[in-house]
């Protein structure tokens, strides 16, 4: 693993809600230094962000329903749209997890049927990422989750907010992994703070990775490699 590499399996992400115009400037200027996949950040910065990386390749990602996904389908789609429309690239959808919980299976896919297909209407290569928030739930609801995300025709599942009282851990990378096969997405996020966490979650099947540490993380590993032996 080369930190080119590991950046480019890293969102970049700052969803504080303490978050100011300035630190997103900052947090652009990190990724183009890096060269991270994308920038994870809140609806309202959406602009900011694709206007400070407009002549680049790193993509653009934000949040829809965050952090409880307990917002009307309506609601994630509009919210979906408009981030599309100013720029967004990558959406990281909250599934309703009261919905899941509840058995309502039907519910859960078709909410997240709806955002992905009208993302996809405006942006066809938009990615959608579907967060299950893995610290609520049962690795028996886990796997329903799944198994909806594949069906609704999203991209990717992604363990947690990083706002539950739990994030990702190795046991449900594994899990999600096993569950969606290996050419589906698989996000790890959530307390992913050094190098030593993200090349665990990356071998246990996580092909992206959230992290607000991005910076730190690939740091780490770019003192690693430059003081080991040759």
């Amino acid at each position: 693993m080369t930190p080119i590499k590991l950046a480019q399996l890293i969102d970049l992400t700052l969803l504080k809600p303490t978050a100011t115009p300035s630190d997103i400037e900052n947090l652009c200027r990190a990724a183009l230094k890096y060269n991270f996949i994308c920038v994870v950040v809140n609806p309202c910065y959406v602009k900011l962000a694709s206007k400070l990386l407009k002549n680049s390749k790193i993509r653009v990602g934000t949040v829809i329903g965050f952090p409880l996904g307990a917002n009307l389908t309506e609601t994630k789609v509009y919210e979906a749209k408009k981030a599309v429309e100013l720029g967004a690239s990558e959406i990281d959808m909250v599934m309703n997890i009261g919905a899941l919980k509840a058995g309502n299976i039907d519910y859960v896919e078709n909410d997240i049927k709806a955002v992905v297909e009208a993302v996809k209407e405006i942006k066809s290569n938009c990615i959608v990422k579907v967060i299950i928030e893995t610290c609520y739930l049962t690795d028996e609801e886990k796997i329903m989750a799944c198994k909806a995300i594949v069906r609704a025709k999203a991209d990717f599942v992604k363990t947690s907010t990083g706002f539950g009282p739990k994030g990702a851990t190795v046991h449900d990378v594994k899990l999600l992994r096993e569950i969606v096969g290996p050419k589906f997405g698989v996000k790890a996020a959530g307390g992913i703070r050094d190098l030593d966490t993200a090349l665990a979650m990356i071998k246990a099947g996580a092909n992206r990775i959230g992290a607000s540490a991005g910076i730190k993380i690939v740091e780490e590993l770019i003192a690693r490699t430059s003081t080991s032996p040759s």
